[in-house]
């Protein structure tokens, strides 16, 4: 019985790959396993059929049950595969079936969602300045903020001060954006920490007594009914989730003016280029959903020199192109996913 359902799954794989839709189909109908990897090299007729460009089997396969995000023995899924051959078709297939499937599922975690604050150990763990203010890290080695998030950071504060006015910047870390805004000259400049060694550092280097900057002590979600509204907002945390990150959306909404602008450290799925722009679409098609447009600057970046990541645990970041968000007020949505509240 094995053998004979390795056989069959090896057929539809070769199936796919020549893009017979007939013959997919019909095995597919005799209960093949839509999901059947190789055992050798973890292929599935979804990768076979992504990495030749045959979007109508790609749809067949998903309707089937493959799923989009499984991986063969490269560490590679469907999606890798659509992008590196440049077909375009099956990207935008394997990208709506990827976001759903996140919009779905993160419908069903925040239901089991613990009250605990994800960020919690981290705010109990001692941090440390390093190589001349260069890392932040914590006590597990893992780092906090890197020198090398210099640029991005530099781009992002010139995206939210482009009207001047007033800037709301959440997580201080290296500071790095927040003298970039200061280089900006806005109004007024307020920054979250809830860090206690970043509050000390931030008090030795001077942040409380700048004439246009307030400082506000504590986590996010406990200070956020002090705040006003801002014609600029960046938020970049430590130790917290995508879903600290959409809670805070859900509330930034209240602190936006209208013409404002919004951008986040687009860190989400920073390991995997395909998984990097399903998240960056959820994002997106949630934020839709409230009345606002997102658009993604690429920005190129090369952090693959090992010494940049020497001593540190978690390399946070592995593509070569960061794509920055940049976030206001619409109500046109120009993407290209069909966004579907998974709860309706």
């Amino acid at each position: 019985m094995a053998e004979h359902d390795s056989q069959q799954g090896h057929r539809l794989i070769r199936f796919a790959e020549q893009g017979d839709q007939q013959q997919v189909e019909a095995l597919l109908r005799s209960r093949v396993d839509a999901a059947y990897q190789d055992p050798s090299d973890g292929r599935s007729a979804l990768i076979a059929a992504a990495s030749e460009g045959h979007a109508a089997v790609v749809k067949t396969l998903l309707a089937a049950g493959a799923p989009w995000n499984a991986f063969d023995r490269q560490a590679n899924c469907a999606g890798d595969y659509a992008l590196a051959g440049q077909h375009e078709d099956c990207v935008e297939v394997l990208l709506n079936a990827g976001v759903q499937a996140e919009l779905i599922l993160g419908a069903i975690e925040r239901k089991a969602r613990s009250a605990q604050p994800s960020n919690s150990s981290y705010l109990e763990q001692r941090v440390q300045y390093l190589k001349e203010g260069a890392q932040l890290v914590d006590e597990e080695s893992q780092g906090v903020m890197m020198a090398w998030e210099g640029p991005l950071m530099q781009a992002h504060a010139k995206a939210i001060c482009s009207g001047g006015g007033d800037v709301l910047n959440v997580g201080f870390g290296l500071g790095l954006v927040d003298m970039a805004i200061q280089s900006k000259n806005p109004r007024s400049h307020t920054i979250i920490e809830a860090h206690p060694d970043v509050l000390r550092k931030m008090r030795e280097d001077g942040w409380e007594d700048k004439p246009n900057v307030h400082v506000v002590h504590g986590r996010w979600q406990d200070v956020i009914s002090q705040l006003g509204q801002y014609d600029g907002i960046f938020f970049d945390t430590f130790g917290e989730d995508y879903e600290d990150l959409r809670e805070f959306q859900h509330q930034m909404i209240h602190l936006l003016r209208p013409g404002g602008l919004y951008s986040y450290f687009n860190g989400l799925s920073a390991d995997n280029a395909f998984f990097h722009m399903v998240s960056c679409e959820v994002v997106k098609c949630e934020l839709a959903a409230k009345g606002l447009s997102t658009s993604f600057i690429p920005l190129p970046i090369n952090v693959a020199d090992p010494a940049i990541w020497q001593d540190i645990l978690n390399k946070y970041w592995q593509l070569d192109t960061y794509l920055l968000p940049i976030v206001q007020w619409t109500s046109i949505d120009s993407g290209v996913t069909d966004c579907k509240d998974p709860s309706s």
